[in-house]
């Protein structure tokens, strides 16, 4: 059984998705989809960048998103049919697209909003985000909740065994790190984040895409759409616009989207779009299981092999 992965914000990069444009007119038409529905050139951030602009979180979410369903369409075409769609926050996105819960040209456009609110949540400079390594969640919990002091901290991505990443004030998180190196923690590591995501400091950002995403023309799922809150999947239009709303301010539970995938029987995980992350935190948490990369021409032939197609 397969399951197809959709990477979140942090993937991106300049050249992303240009050989798969060269190669397969149905990717170049998906840019071409995408420039038309935010009218400008996407595409031509995505493929020459500048990189800084590229990075901004309100141009990085929809160009993942765009490399994402390019590289889905192609695959699609070629026979791949999964059982199951997951994606790690913004990813969430590319899989109800995939499932066609919503079309792409809204979600671009969405996905846009959804940066540019989750940008100006927080001042520049007064979140962070730090990766805490070789520590379990529920002592990073322990970590951030001595920590707080009244200010907000807590596990933001909680991606398996010994991977959480924490955010919230710029000044929590130091000292939720520092607590967590002394509970154990091997290491942790300050990212270089423009917000503290999915942390209560999102609320705003939640209530301000919470009405754009309530009035989105939806269906049912066509694949189910396993949740980052909860680990479920949604098989209906509601309860997939509901997690989404949520998602903004909530923790990514990755682990417990891989824990119900292992659980519903996939044995085969293919991470759609730019970047390797994820096919390497499922290697982590569902150790049985082939997971591989599928975000360049050169990638094809092994996921084809792979899935004896």
């Amino acid at each position: 059984m397969i399951a197809c992965l959709f990477p979140g914000q942090g993937c991106q990069k300049a050249g992303m998705g240009r050989a798969l444009a060269d190669a397969f007119p149905v990717c170049r038409r998906t840019f071409d989809e995408a420039d038309a529905a935010l009218g400008e050139p996407l595409s031509r951030l995505i493929f020459d960048g500048p990189e800084d602009r590229l990075t901004l979180t309100e141009n990085a979410q929809p160009a993942i998103l765009a490399v994402s369903v390019a590289a889905f369409r192609l695959l699609e075409s070629r026979g791949i049919r999964p059982a199951f769609v997951a994606g790690h926050s913004l990813g969430e996105y590319s899989a109800h697209v995939a499932a066609e819960t919503f079309a792409f040209a809204d979600a671009l456009r969405i996905a846009r909003r959804r940066g540019r609110y989750m940008q100006e949540a927080v001042p520049v400079g007064a979140g962070a985000m730090a990766a805490i390594l070789g520590l379990d969640a529920a002592l990073v919990d322990r970590a951030c909740a001595e920590a707080a002091q009244g200010d907000v901290v807590s596990a933001a991505n909680v991606n398996g065994p010994g991977q959480v990443v924490i955010g919230g004030t710029r000044d929590a998180v130091a000292r939720a790190g520092a607590r967590a190196k002394a509970l154990g923690a091997k290491r942790v590591i300050p990212l270089n984040v423009s917000a503290p995501f999915h942390t209560a400091l999102m609320k705003p950002a939640e209530e301000r895409l919470a009405p754009e995403l309530l009035a989105l023309a939806v269906e049912h799922p066509r694949i189910p759409v396993v949740a980052n809150v909860d680990g479920e999947p949604k098989r209906d239009a509601g309860a997939a616009v509901a997690a989404l709303i949520r998602q903004v301010a909530a923790p990514v539970r990755w682990d417990r989207v891989v824990a119900h995938l292992a659980s519903a029987g996939v044995t085969t995980y293919v991470e759609v779009g730019p970047g390797r992350v994820l096919s390497g935190l499922v290697r982590k948490i569902h150790r049985e299981a082939d997971a591989i990369a599928f975000g360049t021409p050169d990638d094809l032939a092994s996921v084809e092999s792979l899935l004896q197609i």
